[in-house]
């Protein structure tokens, strides 16, 4: 346990580093921490110091939490990972550095706006973006009023803040707590973002938290009160989540034992052969939003067959299409069709990997539970590695109830803490200012994927490996990795000049502030022809424009581009292709 921490600078339960340590060498730190703490992960010292961790020495984001350093240490596991996996596909290099820049890392937790299509950076597209990608969002954000019910409110307790979330669907939301969408109050809010959220506020100011948490529990929405780190860690959610690792990955020995599987063959004859890490390991994923996206996408960059599946009939944000579906193929399934769910169950019977970003009863009832895929195992005679994703962890109290990433932020204390470090009044809770949480439950969920992967090669079995977005800001608030002075947080805030940063404020609207900072000060960074881009001479998007999407975070220098880290084909819409004509390869 570390010694060198000071108690509750930033309210109760926070423990902050007495002294700044220079960025890429505390990511080193908590990486070897990270290792030593996930069951089945190499405690191989010449493997783990493959790893190279470079970058600016300051923080390049906003707030005491060092969330760049956690994702920058899963995505250096992804690595790892990799490298063993290509050694068991008899690609073993001693000599092989594993390459992870940790500014590179924060620009990737701001990934669906640092991108480039027909040249231009993806904020200064958005005003026309509904006419470059098809329009997925059934109106969820189209009002100020809808916009705003996703934020973070005062409650009639003092300094008690509330994360309410529209969750696509926000008029059901407001009526619950007293606002009729149609009145006149309503159409008055109409007029800007800032009177939409004093309404809100007025409204969530008259109740409790515990009102409004039960209010939301009655309904099935989402929400949480903005806790403490002390208060999270001592709930019993809190405390049940805490019984298992960051990385948690469960082998299903209960199952009938299959044999151990190993990775297809690489087409040796040709030179140009992919031949990076997952390559031929088929995945299928149901996923919404970002985390789940998140995992298929970093699978793909390291080679994997992915298929991602929407439903038709639920929305999913716009913006996304250009980068979170990298080196996938999409298709649309409604698994209430039986012609739809028959489609499914032949994928099934192929894939390797099912990615699951859905809450946790609501696959079971179309045959996708963890131990329908056992069952398939066994009668496959071929395990499969089960990725789940969700707000609250595998079990415990809430583990069914829904949850975004804003959720789980104000569920765990990183809202609290971020709010403390601004010194705002009224104990006002702020969201961490990008999809912090959302991006590292993305790789976290792959490092679980490719460890059960490995495990599977060497092993046989099947392996449940589970990513929780309130885990992961968990974590970064235990005292083993600390938080950062208050004076590098005011160093931070002078050099990059961020701009207001408030408990009203979408997430997207926290990650133009930063992303305004970055172009004042990483500039060069993340200009298209920077170097950390990877380009495509055309796309399906906006009549076939160029794009350009943020690189894999993990790269293998000096290693052939065959191996790197990369994805072969370019950002494509939902529900691209006809599902009755999408195979694996």
């Amino acid at each position: 346990m570390a010694t060198d921490r000071i108690p509750d600078v930033y309210g109760p339960g926070t423990f902050t580093d007495a002294a700044f340590t220079p960025v890429p060498q505390d990511t080193e730190r908590i990486f070897r921490l990270m290792a030593s703490q996930t069951p089945g992960f190499t405690r191989d010292e010449a493997v783990l110091a493959k790893v190279r961790f470079a970058g600016e020495p300051f923080p390049v984001i906003p707030g005491p939490i060092k969330a760049v350093s956690v994702a920058a240490a899963l995505h250096a596991m992804t690595g790892v990972l990799a490298d063993e996996i290509l050694a068991l596909r008899g690609a073993n290099r001693p000599g092989r550095q594993i390459a992870v820049n940790t500014t590179h890392t924060a620009f990737w937790f701001g990934c669906i706006a640092t991108a480039y299509l027909g040249g231009d950076d993806v904020l200064t597209l958005a005003p026309r973006l509904k006419h470059a990608v098809p329009d997925w969002e059934h109106g969820w954000v189209d009002t100020p009023l809808k916009y705003r019910t996703t934020g973070l409110y005062p409650t009639a307790t003092p300094g008690v803040w509330y994360s309410l979330h529209g969750s696509m669907a926000a008029e059901p939301v407001l009526r619950s707590i007293g606002i009729d969408p149609a009145s006149a109050d309503a159409r008055a809010a109409a007029a800007s973002n800032e009177a939409a959220a004093a309404l809100i506020a007025r409204h969530t100011a008259q109740r409790s938290p515990e009102q409004l948490e039960f209010t939301n529990l009655l309904h099935g929405f989402c929400g949480s009160v903005c806790f403490t780190p002390q208060q999270w860690r001592e709930s019993e959610m809190g405390r049940a989540l805490a019984a298992h690792p960051l990385v948690d990955v469960q082998p299903q020995p209960q199952a009938i034992a299959t044999p151990p599987v190993a990775f297809p063959a690489w087409d040796s004859a040709s030179s140009a052969a992919d031949q990076r890490p997952l390559a031929g390991i088929k995945v299928v994923e149901m996923t919404r939003v970002i985390a789940g996206p998140q995992i298929g996408a970093i699978l793909a960059a390291y080679g994997a067959d992915v298929i991602r599946i929407n439903p038709p009939h639920l929305p999913d944000i716009n913006i996304m299409q250009l980068t979170l579906n990298a080196g996938k193929r999409t298709i649309a399934l409604d698994l209430r069709q039986p012609s739809d769910a028959a489609l499914l169950d032949a994928l099934l019977g192929d894939c390797d990997v099912f990615i699951n970003g859905f809450r946790i009863n609501k696959l079971p009832r179309f045959g996708l539970a963890l131990n329908d895929f056992l069952a398939r195992a066994g009668a496959r005679g071929k395990g499969y590695v089960y990725v789940s994703e969700n707000c609250y962890g595998r079990d415990g109290y809430y583990a069914e109830r829904p949850g975004w990433q804003q959720i789980a932020d104000a569920a765990a204390g990183s809202a609290y803490v971020t709010g403390q470090s601004l010194r705002l009044p009224r104990g006002e809770a702020v969201l961490p200012s990008l999809p912090v949480s959302d991006m590292s439950t993305g790789v976290l969920g792959a490092v679980g994927a490719m460890l059960g992967l490995r495990r599977r090669a060497v092993e046989g079995g099947s392996y449940h490996a589970h990513a929780s977005l309130a885990a992961v800001n968990a974590y970064a608030l235990t005292e083993q990795v600390g938080l950062y002075p208050r004076a590098t947080v005011a160093e931070c805030q002078e050099r990059f000049q961020w701009g207001p940063m408030r408990g009203e404020h979408h997430v997207l609207d926290l990650l133009v502030t930063v992303y305004r900072g970055w172009q004042r000060v990483l500039g060069a960074y993340l200009a298209e022809h920077s170097g950390w881009f990877q380009r495509f001479d055309a796309s399906v998007f906006d009549g076939g424009k160029p794009l350009s999407v943020l690189k894999p975070v993990v790269s293998f220098p000096g290693e052939e581009a065959t191996t790197n880290p990369r994805w072969l084909t370019p950002s494509v819409p939902y529900a691209h292709e006809k599902a009755e004509d999408v195979k694996f390869y």
